[in-house]
């Protein structure tokens, strides 16, 4: 009786839903009931209402979306008899019938996100031993040190914890390579590593060949090491003293848990912030991804694994073969792999790594094409919606996951729908004025506003458009190619500790000028048409507004394009932390202000000598988990004397392995200077006051663009002339 009457309950609401989408209104009703509904969400959105007023208001919203939808599957698009504006109609149609689908996911994934886990610690007992694999491909040694040292210096027993570099730089397949010059790089590499891994007290170890990338390599660790868990952390990518301490202690609560995943947690920005400079001010794009999204997937038990910052059974790994190789996104197929073997996840929102990612914007979307690539990959081989073992929520998760990388196409009919009107008079998606104002626009209205309830201060206006504009341009290309040819793609590694010394334009910044320049003459285009045709104004006026806001965030993607330059590949961390500064035989009481990969900035207390710029010193500090004082020797870069102290610049210059270690407790050994630096730059500004600090930093970033294209004109005439 009880499942007949939530049968019927299920029926009725069914019902009513249908109805609501498809009671015929008139125009005035509709744009009634639209302006009643983004009123009530915005008020709800004021007064801050969680729970459930939050799942009301997302369910007017969804109402509105809903009518849109069936509007505009019934009543607007082109005649099939007419293909000229069929064809692109249709296509539009299926953008907009894409975004509705991945809003739709959305909803079920990050509606009510698990909130962040209470922090499960592990204490001592009867901890289980792990491994931590460090793969390697081409990074540099101090970046490798860095790394190593601070896994190394994490808090457990010393006896349990065993550190392997995994490096493929140095394989027997390279040190004895036809080109000479890749044999002797590759042999001098193994000889460095194994000399610094011997230094750290940490295990080196490569293979006979570089087979199946970054999973065969990890699968070659596996062979070789024994420990019950195996912590994973790329190259770039260092742990502070308590990752796992705070990670290792769920696998005791839950003997069938594969994983837990922790933030990747970056110290320096990607190039949109770094160009734009919005990395202190705004939420990463990183944030929206691991503050809300994985929690939503871990409410489902479809958490994945992010290829770093987690720690896995190697019980279960045994069990599915290892790490698997078939995509080139092997963190996230391996995940899916373990999931459908009924094996389960979890996610720790706590940044417990600082790592680094792509500075130049070449390298960042090398790296995003991967993703992309590997994703869709996945999507072909493993198709998670009929994959068997998965729960029906963990494969509308995985779903989710993996579509969401066909964005490029959607973003690029949207780019240029509106020049089939503008350039050509074609009739794509057949209203009038009103009827835009009423359904369409108000989806669009609450569509932002559903965003904003769903990502609020994870993801501010537009960001989002943005992000996916800039790397359409270039992953649609990629991700065609691999629809074709899903085994072609290779992995490749991104290039990280990279500095950008020279203000230029990106070597792949063409085709976005390209496109500006497009859009820029059909906003001409819509202004002539529109006094031309003014019996055709109200459609004039949507389809050049609409341009309008393409040509804006095309704007703004030559800002992103512009590389500015920045010696330093990361940011400095703020610290407070007491030190002593060693200068002419003295100890001087000092404050270390922040630090970075390279140096730090610290107040000297009492210095009466000028120290000069490239003079040596020392250092001091009671590392995390010691006793007593020990020295890095530094060079003085730069003085500023405040009054009662000093400010010195210093560079670190590390001359054995233990001061790498402590360089690496300086940076890495406090998580919570993360944590507190991610909360510092949340906020929600709201849709009203987003979108005007969007409308200026697009046309800011339109001028400078403009203004880097002219420079390097100018200069390529100089180097013809020349």
């Amino acid at each position: 009786m009880r499942h007949s009457g939530t049968v019927i309950l299920w029926a009725l609401v069914s019902a009513l839903v249908i109805l609501v989408i498809t009671l015929p209104i008139n125009l005035q009703t509709q744009l009634v009931a639209s302006i009643a509904v983004v009123t009530f969400m915005a008020v709800i959105k004021v007064l801050r209402a969680e729970g459930t007023w939050r799942l009301i208001a997302l369910a007017f919203g969804t109402a509105v979306v809903l009518r849109y939808v069936y509007w505009r599957t019934t009543s607007t698009l082109p005649p099939v008899n007419q293909l000229e504006n069929f064809i692109p109609g249709f296509l539009v149609y299926l953008a907009e019938m894409y975004s509705v689908m991945m809003l739709a996911l959305s909803l079920f994934v990050v509606a009510m996100p698990m909130p962040p886990r209470k922090s499960r610690t592990a204490v001592d007992g009867r901890l289980p031993s792990v491994d931590v694999f460090v793969p390697s491909y081409n990074e540099d040694t101090a970046l490798l040190a860095n790394t190593l040292a601070a896994a190394k210096a994490m808090d457990y027993p010393a006896d349990k914890l065993t550190v392997w570099l995994l490096d493929d730089g140095g394989t027997e397949q390279k040190r004895n390579a036809a080109s000479v010059v890749e044999a002797q790089t590759a042999g001098a590499r193994h000889r460095e590593l194994q000399a610094l891994c011997h230094d750290l007290g940490v295990n080196y170890l490569t293979r006979a060949r570089n087979e199946h990338a970054k999973a065969g390599n990890m699968n070659n660790g596996m062979q070789h090491s024994t420990g019950e868990l195996i912590a994973v952390f790329d190259a770039d990518h260092a742990p502070a003293r308590d990752f796992l301490r705070e990670t290792v202690g769920y696998f005791a609560d839950d003997p069938k848990l594969f994983l837990v995943q922790t933030p990747h947690f970056f110290l320096n920005p990607d190039p949109l912030e770094r160009n734009l400079r919005t990395f202190e001010t705004m939420p990463s794009e990183n944030e929206m991804f691991y503050g809300i999204i994985q929690r939503g997937l871990d409410k489902w038990n479809a958490a994945f694994f992010c290829g770093s910052a987690a720690v896995l059974r190697r019980a279960a790994l045994n069990e599915a073969g290892g790490f698997s190789g078939l995509s080139i996104t092997e963190d996230c197929e391996t995940a899916l792999a373990l999931h459908s073997r009924g094996w389960n996840s979890v996610y720790v929102d706590k940044p417990l790594i600082a790592g680094l990612q792509p500075a130049t914007f070449a390298s960042f979307i090398g790296q995003r094409s991967r993703w992309a690539q590997g994703m869709m990959q996945i999507l072909r081989f493993r198709f998670p919606l009929f994959k068997r073992g998965l729960s029906p929520s963990q494969r509308l998760c995985y779903m989710s996951s993996m579509l969401f990388w066909l964005f490029p196409f959607p973003r690029t009919i949207f780019l240029f729908a509106p020049l089939f009107y503008l350039f050509f008079d074609l009739e794509i998606f057949t209203a009038s004025g009103g009827e835009f104002l009423g359904y369409t626009l108000a989806y669009m209205l609450v569509n932002l506003m559903m965003q904003n309830y769903l990502y609020g201060s994870f993801r501010w206006p537009w960001i989002s458009e943005l992000y996916e504009y800039v790397q359409s341009v270039h992953l649609l290309p990629a991700v065609i190619s691999v629809m074709l040819n899903p085994t072609k793609p290779t992995f490749k590694v991104t290039a990280k500790d990279e500095s950008i010394r020279v203000s230029r334009l990106s070597e792949i910044s063409r085709p976005f000028f390209v496109i500006f320049a497009v859009l820029f003459v059909a906003f001409l285009m819509s202004i002539y048409r529109f006094y031309s045709e003014p019996y055709k104004a109200d459609v004039t006026f949507v389809v050049g507004g609409w341009n309008l806001l393409n040509l804006l965030i095309a704007g703004c993607a030559l800002g992103v394009v512009s590389e500015r330059s920045e010696r330093a590949a990361s940011r400095r961390v703020t610290i407070k932390r007491r030190c002593s500064f060693v200068f002419g035989g003295r100890d001087y009481p000092a404050t270390l202000e922040n630090v970075s990969a390279h140096g730090a900035r610290m107040q000297v207390f009492g210095l009466e000598t000028e120290a000069p710029v490239g003079a040596t010193a020392e250092l001091r500090f009671v590392p995390y988990g010691a006793e007593h004082e020990e020295a890095l020797p530094v060079d003085i870069r730069n003085h500023e004397n405040l009054g009662n102290v000093v400010a010195i610049g210093c560079r670190f210059m590390p001359e054995i392995a233990r001061h790498h270690a402590l360089v690496a407790d300086l940076i890495f050994a406090n998580s919570n200077q993360w944590s507190d630096f991610q909360v510092s730059r949340r906020s929600n500004p709201g849709l009203v006051r987003g979108t005007l600090w969007f409308l200026g930093i697009a046309l800011y970033q339109t001028s400078r663009g403009l203004l880097y294209l002219l420079r390097s004109m100018g200069g390529r005439k100089e180097e013809a002339a020349s």
